[in-house]
């Protein structure tokens, strides 16, 4: 079977137990610009990368082991794999 080559996005964010003094000094100030609805932010990173692979579930699970040793900490972050 023809290696695919597949668009993977690694998206990290802060564990919800976690403080986010960037998400909410960004909240401060969208409210104080009038966007009252917002009611949290929490700020994160994308990684994307294009990857080969036979298939979807060979790239999900190397884009995870990425995201586990080198992408995310997992001390204070968690992440989620898209494959597209």
């Amino acid at each position: 079977m023809a290696e695919n080559v597949f668009n993977v996005s690694v998206v990290v964010m802060p564990k919800a137990e976690i403080l986010d003094p960037q998400g909410k000094a960004i909240m401060g100030g969208l409210r104080t610009m009038n966007f009252a609805e917002v009611q949290d932010v929490r700020i994160g990173k994308m990684v994307h990368l294009k990857l080969s692979g036979d298939s979807r579930e060979t790239v999900m699970a190397r884009a995870t082991q990425m995201a586990k040793a080198l992408l995310s900490n997992p001390v204070t972050e968690d992440f989620k794999v898209i494959v597209e």
